[in-house]
This record gives structure tokens, sequence and C-alpha cells, in this order.
């Protein structure tokens, strides 16, 4: 780092919010990708004042510069592709205003989201959206990857909450975009702009989130199946039932056989295993809507079906979808987690086809996921010290996209586009829609110094 920018950096944030050490370098290179990068320098801003005039001088000098929160993301999206600096946001990390009568708080980016779940649990209310990483996570890479969770197929995506934020632009400017208030139409919608646009076009600095009442009560049951049309025809069913899940969630064949060769959990062997949760405010209610789902498991010839009776009978039956990625990930030296999204009507065709793309590249390849929003993820385990089963993992990884598009699917559901997905953007959107993406880019940072080198947005 040229030693007056360094300089300036620290006269910013304090000499003790700035590091070019070397093992702090190896630390930033990395998140939960497959992808590496040195930056430059990382430094921790305070207040959102900090980091306008990082992005003012950054701007002038035309650095990188790339926001990170926890760097548990899967898509490569804090990796310092092209140098720079890494703008760890995670001294941000105050909840400024809890207001249940709004049904609304007020957060700064580096808040963890299980300490927001912490804060609101003695006023019974919670923030739906739950990534699986969200013991870590923060709430402001939540909104950079329009995060989901398990309760998706209910309760939407990050973007559904987001009320409003203060973003900084790569100028220095400081923006406030939406309301307070629960409904607003007043000019373009630019917060959902910023909600999943991966950092590249401003920092978020302050959040504004909705926040439902938490149910007091669930209810749980699991299905397996011998023939993943009949898991897949359940799947339809159950969503267009009038029931709506608060959790449905689907494990492949491989991923049974992995965690059976792995636990002591001796789940059935079946082609699919269905996981099902209902949530409401009575017992009453929540015994229905299960009940109604275990009755279309039962009509779509099921290997098994149970339903937990207690609270620890459902920790059991939960047991196996939470010990799949811990499980999957200890087989082989890597991993990539990919995560494609289809109608729920295409689950079995996208199961079949991940299926045939593990067997023609001879790669192990292990399913599970959200199957209420026919989010799932395919699992590809291999050895990344041997060159040529990576490349054939590389090509595996294509052949999925293009599966999930050809099914009238997405390349990402939740973990965003990043460096990992960001060569098959083409394939998703037409030449007129990433011209449009490229325009809008060009318009905010115009220098291209947020998060480059990501979603494909340098023509």
């Amino acid at each position: 780092m040229n030693e007056k920018i360094k300089q300036a950096l620290i006269d910013i944030v304090g000499e003790k919010n700035y590091t070019d050490a070397l093992i702090d370098m190896v630390s930033y290179s990395y998140d939960g990708s497959q992808h590496k990068h040195r930056p430059l320098c990382a430094i921790w801003p305070d207040t959102a004042q900090h980091v306008s005039e990082v992005l003012r001088l950054a701007n002038k000098q035309k650095i990188p510069v790339i926001p990170r929160g926890a760097g548990t993301g899967l898509s490569g999206m804090a990796i310092a592709a092209k140098g720079g600096i890494v703008l760890d946001l995670s001294h941000m990390n105050n909840i400024l205003k809890i207001s249940i009568e709004d049904r609304l708080v007020v957060v700064q980016p580096g808040v963890v989201y299980a300490d927001l779940e912490k804060a609101l649990t003695p006023y019974g209310f919670f923030f739906p959206p739950d990534p699986a990483s969200g013991k870590v996570a923060t709430l402001g890479g939540n909104v950079a990857t329009n995060a989901g969770g398990l309760k998706g197929a209910k309760y939407g995506t990050t973007r559904d909450y987001v009320l409003a934020l203060q973003v900084v632009l790569p100028d220095g400017r400081i923006m406030r975009t939406g309301s307070r208030a629960m409904k607003s139409v007043s000019g373009y919608d630019l917060t959902r702009l910023f909600v999943g646009s991966e950092g590249t076009l401003g920092v978020v600095t302050e959040i504004t989130l909705k926040v439902y009442p938490k149910p007091t009560a669930t209810s749980t049951a699991l299905a397996t199946f011998a023939k993943l049309d009949d898991a897949g025809r359940a799947v339809s069913q159950i969503m267009f039932s009038g029931i709506i899940p608060s959790a449905l969630v689907i494990l492949g064949r491989h991923t049974i056989l992995a965690i059976n060769q792995n636990t002591d959990l001796n789940l059935p062997e079946a082609d699919a295993m269905l996981l099902v949760e209902t949530d409401g405010y009575t017992q009453e209610e929540t015994n229905y809507q299960i009940q109604k789902v275990i009755d279309i498991f039962n009509e779509n010839n099921p290997k098994e079906v149970k339903r937990a009776r207690t609270e620890a009978e459902a920790i059991e039956l939960w047991a196996a979808r939470k010990s799949a990625y811990g499980v999957l990930a200890r087989i082989k030296t890597h991993f990539v987690l990919e995560d494609v999204t289809v109608p729920m009507a295409n689950i079995s065709d996208l199961l079949r086809g991940v299926e045939a793309i593990a067997a023609d590249h001879n790669l192990q390849i292990a399913t599970f996921g959200h199957a209420g929003d026919g989010n799932l993820h395919p699992q590809i385990l291999y050895d990344g010290y041997d060159p040529e089963e990576v490349k054939r993992v590389e090509a595996a990884s294509a052949d999925l996209f293009r599966l999930a598009i050809d099914l009238e699917g997405t390349l990402t559901g939740e973990h965003g586009i990043g460096l990992s997905k960001a060569p098959y953007m083409a394939l998703e959107h037409d030449a007129v829609a990433m011209d449009v993406m490229r325009t809008l880019k060009k318009t905010f940072d115009p220098n291209n110094i947020l998060n480059p080198g990501k979603m494909a947005l340098e023509a």
C-alpha cells in the first residue's frame, strides 16, 4: 500500500483499526467459498462517516474496496479479486432501536443474526430469514446477498423485510432509502435495488427491518419415498393445499447414505426424504396443518411417515437435516456447495438431473435443500489436490447451472453470484438485462471501485 494512502486511511479510522500485516491479509484472502486473493490492507470503520471518507479517498485514487461481514458467503463475494481495501464492518455492530409498536428494528450491518434474535426474544418477536450460518453471519451480509433460510417458503427472504437503508455511495455521499412506514410507493424502490447487490453499488451502514411475532407452537413430521416422482408430487400438493409449512426440507439419496455411513441416525434408505414443520399460535392450529401434510404424504406412496409427538422427537427428526452439511464436508478434502433453484414442480427433475451429472463426471454429489421454495443445494465432494478431478468439478458445476436454467430456474436462490457464478450470468440473463445491470453499476460506481470482478458487471 502506498505510504501516503496508508497514512490517510489511518487518519480516518485510527491506527488500531488498520492492518496490512501478512497474517491478517492471509485471513482476509478467503471466505466460505473456494476462492482466494489477498487484499492490500483491511480497515475497521466505526461510523458511516468513516465509510464515507474511506470511499471518497478510494474513489479518488481508484483503489478497490471490498465490503465484508463475517466472511461466511459461499460464492466469493468477500474476496478481494483485484486487491485493494477490505472494509470490515464488524465493528458497526449495534442494535440502534427496537420498536415493537412499529414492528421494526434499526441495526448496523455488523450485527450478527443470532444476536438480533436474542434481543427480540423477550418481546416474543423474531426476524424470519434464518440462514444456516446465522450464529455468525451478519445482517449486512444478509442484505448484500438477500439471504434466505429454512423458513423461506413461508416467510420469504431478507428483501421482504428491509424497509429502509442508509447507504454510502462510491463517491462518499451518504444516502437514505425507503421509510419506517410499512407501505411506501414514493419514487423508485432504491431499497430493493441495494438488497442483493453484493456490495457492488454502495456500502450499507444502517438497516431498518420489519420483525414478526414469533409463533408459539410447531409440529414436525418426516416421510421417505422410494421414488423421486412421489416426493416431488408430494411437495407440489403440499404447496397448493392451502397449508404453507414454515419449513419443507428435502434430502436426496446420496445425502441419506452419507449420513448413515457417518452417524448413528440409521435413516431408512430411500431416494428422497421430506422433513416438514408447521407453525402457528396454538397447538391445535399446527396439529391441523401437520395432519393435512401427513395425509398428502400418505397419498404419494411413502416408505415411512413419522410424526414428532414431543419436542425431543422433533429434535431427533431434525438431526438428519442439521447433520447433512457437516457430514458431507468431512467425506472429501474439498467440496462445492451449489445453490440452484427451480419451480417446485420441477424438483424431481432437478434431482434426477443432478444424479445424471454426477454419473457423467464420475463425482459424488449429495443434494439437500428447501423443497418448499425449490431451492436445492447439490454438494459436490472432491479431492482438491487432484487437478483432473478439479476440472471435472468445474464441468459438473457448469452442467448444474445449465440444468437449472433449462428447468426454468435460477443460478442462485440465496448464496448470490459473487465470483463463483459470474461466468454463467448470461445463461440466465439476456443481453439487454446484462446491459441494464452494467449501466446501473457504471452510474453508481463509474470508477468500478466497489467489489470489482463480481456478478459479471464488467463488460
